[in-house]
């Protein structure tokens, strides 16, 4: 069976790069994000989905429930398969976020924060485990650093380790994923947060520096493919 796994539609704060990692704002799908929808209308199989999973944001709901249409089947909300925790860094633009990352790691909570990013990206992907407790074919609605970090996982060199900074997560594109191949994608993935360490920057262009429009550089970014280079303005989940 299979789980289909897709970022929310556009919202203003995710349009203007501000990050929110809080459940009881009220952020919702701008037009263009409501008008997006139909891209997933025409690849997800909406009249053999079992069962529809989001976070407990607002603008996940409302992405799957607009998906769903009337009648449909009931939605599971999973706290697990919420959007990171930033602590002092909610609604501020992700740069402020990405340059503490990069100074202080994955594995340090940002101030105020009660999850650090890999603690995050654990969560996560316990609850993508968990979804397969429930009928399928799923429809599992999630956020931008969830499906940034699968999008990097299928494009992953061999041995490469799970960078600091990801790919952006593009909006309402499904990615479909057989059960016995997301056990093992999630088990992978567990296993690299564990086994995870911070690589040394160097000046030799191992990284390219993110900038947005002709600001100054904030954030260290590795480039993690030819088809997602900082000169797109790549932000990995904001």
């Amino acid at each position: 069976m299979t789980t289909y796994i897709l970022r929310h539609g556009q919202t203003d704060y995710s349009k203007r790069y501000l990050v929110n990692g809080d459940p009881t704002k009220q952020i919702l799908l701008t037009d263009e994000g409501r008008q997006s929808l139909g891209r997933a209308w025409n690849v997800l199989p909406l009249h053999s989905v079992a069962t529809w999973l989001t976070s407990e944001f607002s603008r996940a709901r409302q992405t799957a429930s607009l998906l769903m249409g009337v009648p449909s089947p009931e939605l599971v909300v999973d706290a697990r398969l919420n959007e990171l925790d930033y602590g002092e860094f909610e609604g501020k633009p992700f740069l402020d976020y990405a340059a503490w990352l990069d100074e202080h790691g994955p594995r340090q909570r940002p101030p105020g924060a009660a999850e650090s990013q890999h603690e995050g990206i654990r969560r996560l992907l316990t609850g993508v485990l968990a979804a397969l407790e429930h009928k399928a074919p799923r429809v599992l609605v999630g956020h931008g650093l969830l499906v940034s970090v699968l999008h990097w996982h299928e494009d992953r060199a061999a041995g490469e380790a799970m960078p600091l900074f990801f790919p952006e997560a593009p909006y309402i594109e499904p990615l479909a994923i057989g059960d016995d191949d997301l056990s093992l994608l999630v088990t992978e993935l567990l296993d690299d947060l564990e086994s995870a360490t911070l690589r040394e920057i160097t000046a030799d262009g191992d990284a390219s520096i993110l900038r947005i429009g002709e600001g100054s550089a904030v954030a260290t970014v590795d480039a993690v493919s030819p088809s997602h280079s900082p000169d797109k303005k790549d932000l990995p989940h904001a």
